[in-house]
This record gives C-alpha cells, structure tokens and sequence, in this order.
C-alpha cells in the first residue's frame, strides 16, 4: 500500500513536469533506482558469424608417394602425433631398385675416372702425354662427378636419407623398400592409403599438420567491414581470442562478404581443424562511442533512448544501438563518459514519462 502511495504520489508530481523527471530520495529507494556511468569506447564487438578453423598452409603437408609401388605397411593412423623424420610407411618399388644400381654405377665411374686424370696428370707433368689429353680426362671427370650428384639426388628425392645413401655405398647392397618419413612435428589429419595399395609416384598417403597454430576464417558482409584491421583482436564462442591477419580482397558473389582470415596460438589445442565456431570481430570506432549496461535502453515513442541523471533529475535520451555485446551495449548518443544512466527503474521511469503526456 505504502509503495502504491508512493507511486501515485509520483505520477502526480511529474505531471507537471515536461520530460525531466524528479523523484526524492525516498521515491528513488522505493522504485529501485540505480545507476551507473556510461563509458568510452574505442572498440566494439560484431554480432556472431560463423566460422571455421583451419590449419595455416605453412604447416600442413601432403605426405606423398615419391616412387611409384606396393604400400607394404602403414606405420601410423589418423589422429596420432608424430615426429620430423618418423617413419610413416613403407613402400616397395622396382623403381628404387633403379635408381641405386644407377647411383652405385656412376659412382664407380666417377671413381674410375678420378684415377684416369690422376694418372695423366703425373704422366703430362712427365712430358709423356699431351696436354688435350689431359684437358679430356679432366672433362671426363668432372662429367662423372656431375652424373653422381644428380643420380645422389635422386636418392634423396626418392626419400632416402644422407645415412641411408651412406650405408649404399659402403655396402653395395640394393633394397627395394622405402620408408615414407614425416616432413614435421605434428599430427596425423587424415590417412588416404591402405595397405597393400598400388601407389603411382605422388599419389597421398597421409596428410600432416602442426596444430600449434590455427587459422580461423570467417565471411564478414561487406558492410560490415568497417573497423576491421590487421592486428583486430576475434573473440570466439569458447573465450579464445585470435588475430585478424589478412583481410581479403575478393567479395564472395553468394552472400557478398569478405573473406577474414585471423591466428590463434594460445589456447589452439582446444581448437579442431574443420571445426565450426562462432565469432565475434573487434571493431575500432574511432572514438565518440560509448558503452553501457544493455538493461539501461529501452524503447520510448519507437526510439531507443536511456534515462540519463542530469543535476539529480531523470530525462529521456535517444540513442543509437551500434552492437550488442554481452551483458552491454555500445550506443552513439549525446551523452559523455561518465555520464549516470538508469540501469534500474527503467519500466516505473517509462511508465511516469507515459503519465505525464
């Protein structure tokens, strides 16, 4: 009955008031008046868009066959951590058998030719053979060397390891297995062979990334690319943040937006490639925004507007809603920093504004 009165009391007295609203101490207390500062606000967050989370190109391969063959054995599956150089599978190939018989024999001719030019070397100096012969044995020589480079390289190429090539040449011994190695530390994303698969040369067998750092990339409207910069902090659904690092050039014909690319580091483990997440963009406003409680706005004549305390006294002030975080919003109004708004007695203030008109 007390606060009816009260009420009733109020309804009286701003009838006689413009827009200004006054209450006393008394009335503030009984209608849970309160009110909190409005503040500056450089950045806002964008609604939610989807987006998915990646692996950066720098760090994913596409562990392939380097020799055509038989897939003997798959050493490791999807989803297991692997180690740089950590055998992967293994390969059985005619083609390598090839390849070393070629090596080992350029090799022997690079050997037999070294000791042709040492010997015409001693017997020029001698006077015994003439100079064009020595040039030959030279050039000889040095076409043998060039032979076993490239016949070396194709051993590497093939996935042979320096010590692998090292222990051919010390043993003569052909093997027509290869073992397929990891290119990094990382994780297995997806095994595409099966064993006893024939392989032609490049055909994949796994693909392996390094998921310490994560791409998230999200489509953004066109027209809602302003504020967005390189650097701009994302703010995903799971409370991991990650950075805007390219921003594309290229508007997407089927819903006109804009490909944004950012970086997750810390946290990244939490993330999955091929995940779905939402996220929110940090966008610069370039100052003369200001944030405050969501509670604060209300709808006043089909106008958002907010309460503000002005010398003790309460007047309705538009404003214009630029987003909605959580909890908050971010308004374009004529208020300054600082300035108390109603967060609390919005619907008796609204109600006693209808009265008086």
């Amino acid at each position: 009955m007390k606060t009816r009165l009260l009420l009733l009391l109020f309804f009286w007295q701003v009838a006689h008031a413009e827009s200004t609203l006054t209450l006393s101490a008394q009335e503030r207390a009984a209608f849970d008046i309160a009110t909190a500062p409005v503040q500056a606000v450089r950045e806002s967050l964008s609604k939610s868009y989807p987006a998915k989370v990646g692996v950066p190109n720098a760090k994913l391969r596409v562990v392939s066959a380097p020799l055509d063959g038989v897939v003997e054995a798959l050493l490791v599956a999807e989803g297991e951590a692997v180690k740089k150089d950590q055998p992967l599978a293994r390969i059985r190939s005619r083609r390598l058998l090839a390849l070393q018989a070629a090596y080992l024999e350029s090799r022997t001719r690079r050997q037999l030719s070294g000791e042709t030019l040492a010997r015409d070397r001693k017997l020029h100096a001698e006077g015994i053979v003439a100079e064009r012969r020595l040039l030959e044995s030279r050039a000889a020589h040095g076409e043998a060397r060039t032979a076993e480079e490239r016949d070396r390289q194709s051993l590497a190429l093939a996935g042979m390891s320096a010590g692998a090539v090292k222990a051919l040449d010390q043993q003569q011994k052909l093997s027509a297995v290869l073992q397929v190695k990891s290119p990094l530390d990382g994780v297995v994303l997806e095994q595409i062979a099966t064993a006893g698969q024939r392989l032609a040369a490049s055909d994949p067998l796994y693909r392996v990334g390094d998921l310490s750092t994560l791409w998230i990339e999200v489509h953004v409207p066109v027209n809602a690319l302003e504020g967005i910069t390189e650097g701009s902090p994302v703010i995903l659904a799971n409370g991991l943040r990650a950075r805007v690092i390219t921003i594309g050039r290229m508007v997407h014909g089927a819903d006109q937006s804009v490909l944004i690319r950012a970086e997750v580091k810390e946290g990244a483990e939490k993330l999955r490639p091929g995940q779905f997440v939402e996220a929110r963009m940090s966008q610069s406003t370039g100052g003369g925004q200001l944030r405050l409680p969501s509670q604060a706005v209300l709808r006043i004549d089909g106008r958002d507007q907010v309460f503000a305390e002005r010398a003790g006294n309460f007047e309705p002030v538009p404003v214009e809603v630029v987003s909605r975080e959580a909890g908050t919003v971010v308004v374009r109004t004529a208020l300054n920093a600082g300035d108390p708004v109603v967060v609390s007695g919005t619907a008796a203030l609204k109600a006693a504004l209808a009265g008086q008109e």
